[in-house]
């Protein structure tokens, strides 16, 4: 085998990407992670940290996260161990450990003034979720694997490694006398993916191929999500924080489109990175009113509004200057001292009540339930969506992706 232009490989890889100047590593001590640490030590087009995380549910993965912060030291790499506490027992273990380490990681990231975070997944990933996507009936954008990039917020995730074989990898890193840690889990067939792995030797399919097939799909993904972006700057707008659709004009989109607009308008909303299941959202489309992924889906006669759920920022907090709930932006009044011990909570009934006039309301009341406010306690101090502005100003956070060119309402 051939691994001598996988240097070469990576380096064109993060170059594609648009790598920024200071990259975190995410190095959990297996075979493809150790690998992508020593290829981007070698490549050196970036300011490199290195990050661990051990889920504390193996006696072996502390002494695993040391390996690697060896490793990283002979590198000359900054290296931190990130420990996850949270699993009780309960739920979907995979599922768990993956979101823990996303939001670790991610916490670690935006301390430590990194812009992206790269993974370590290969083509050999790639076919697996492939299949396991197959497997539960996904369409196009399930069947296009894992994105080689993809924003979050302040924060972009990076798979550079997913053009190479995991077989590749590990024949790099024994050309150069370096090993990895291999996890019992890995092997362990209780988990999906596993089954997954074992279901692609035992039917010789080529990961290759597999992979091949998700790149088309992306492709695929690439026009339809192009296709809803035009629809969306013809039928949808931005009314106050909630995404509104021309019903009339909505209807009479091809159905993939209608999807994509309503995953887009819920996630964008919520500020999710990832979509609901299919079924929920035709669900969504049938009902003339009903609560999916944090938000509040309302059909009348003339519009289709998504709006976030009250009960999604029930115990929401943030001080005035931050964001709250990740989109709204709260610029109190110029030259005037706050009073003390204010915060931006969700305006809430109690709130709503005070607002009693109803000519002044720039939204429905669901959306005002939902809406930011400053209090002091039990004050309310502002609510400016509701006609008590008292001179302050809540601004939403521009949209992205698809819902980037709709119009704002005024």
């Amino acid at each position: 085998m051939n691994t001598a232009t996988l240097p070469q490989r990576f380096a064109e890889a993060m170059v594609a990407l648009g790598a920024p100047d200071r990259l975190g590593l995410a190095v959990s001590g297996g075979s493809d992670s150790v690998a992508l640490m020593h290829l981007a030590h070698d490549w050196g087009g970036a300011a490199l940290q290195v990050a661990t995380v051990d889920h504390g549910l193996r006696p072996d993965a502390a002494a695993e996260a040391a390996d690697v912060a060896r490793a990283a030291a002979q590198l000359g790499l900054p290296h931190v161990t990130l420990r996850w506490q949270g699993w009780d027992g309960r739920g979907n273990l995979q599922q768990g450990a993956r979101d823990a380490r996303h939001s670790l990681l991610r916490d670690w990231a935006q301390a430590a003034g990194l812009q992206a975070i790269a993974l370590g997944h290969s083509c050999d990933d790639q076919a697996e979720t492939l299949l396991m996507r197959l497997k539960r009936g996904s369409g196009v954008d399930g069947l296009a694997g894992m994105e080689a990039a993809r924003e979050d917020g302040s924060i972009r995730w990076l798979r550079p490694l997913l053009g190479m074989s995991r077989a590749e990898l590990r024949a790099w890193l024994r050309g150069r006398d370096l090993g990895w840690c291999d996890d019992p889990s890995n092997d362990d067939p209780r988990f999906d993916r596993v089954r997954t792995r074992q279901a692609l030797a035992a039917l010789g399919l080529d990961t290759r191929r597999l992979a091949q097939t998700a790149t088309r799909m992306a492709e695929a993904r690439v026009v339809l999500d192009q296709a809803a972006r035009d629809a969306a700057g013809h039928c949808g707008r931005v009314d106050h924080g909630d995404i509104v659709f021309d019903r009339a004009t909505f209807d009479n989109l091809p159905a993939d489109t209608r999807h994509r607009l309503l995953a887009a308008a819920l996630c964008e909303i919520a500020t999710q990175p990832y979509r609901p299941r299919l079924s929920a959202l035709q669900a969504a489309l049938r009902a003339a009113q009903m609560t999916l992924h944090g938000c509040l889906v309302t059909r009348s006669s003339t519009t289709l509004r998504v709006t976030r759920e009250a009960k999604a920022v029930r115990q929401t907090v943030a001080p005035v200057g931050a964001l709250w709930d990740q989109r709204w932006q709260i610029y109190p009044p110029a030259n005037t001292a706050l009073p003390r011990a204010t915060e931006i909570r969700a305006l809430g009934p109690e709130g709503l009540d005070v607002c009693k006039d109803r000519r002044h309301w720039r939204a429905p009341r669901a959306s005002l339930l939902a809406s930011p406010a400053i209090w002091q306690g039990a004050r309310l101090i502002a609510a400016p969506l509701a006609g008590f502005a008292q001179g302050w100003r809540a601004t939403p956070r521009r949209c992205v992706g698809i819902l980037v060119s709709l119009p704002v309402s005024h």
